[in-house]
């Protein structure tokens, strides 16, 4: 164990302010990596297609709905509820990839790490 005037006692090892220093900044590194996934997943765009392609729907990252196409013949003036549920279905399955793709950006940044421990 040495002594200097600046860092007092040491054993070598670093110490406890220099540890959190050291967390402080990997903490730091992780919030702009997992940051940049998520800015990199909110401009994508994700498709979903139901009814053999009749109805079509399009949402971004930001699970927003962008459009949402209906082919003529899906159009049946006797069963407007299928056509509600096709729409219904399709803009679910969009935003599900769109989850899908954020929730596997975070996890690339995160790796294993269990945040919910820290409340995230």
């Amino acid at each position: 164990m040495g002594y200097s005037a600046r860092r007092g006692f040491t054993n070598g090892k670093a110490s406890g302010a220099q540890r959190q220093a050291e967390m402080q900044q990997r903490i730091a590194e992780m919030q702009a990596a997992m940051t940049s996934a998520q800015e990199n997943v909110e401009a994508q765009e994700f498709t979903a297609s139901v009814g053999g392609g009749v109805v079509e729907a399009k949402v971004n990252g930001k699970k927003e709905v962008l459009s949402v196409t209906i082919k003529p013949e899906a159009v049946d003036p006797d069963d407007v509820e299928m056509l509600q549920d096709l729409v219904v279905t399709a803009v679910n399955e969009a935003l599900r990839q769109a989850g899908d793709a954020m929730e596997k950006g975070m996890e690339s940044v995160t790796g294993s790490l269990n945040l919910g421990a820290f409340g995230l």
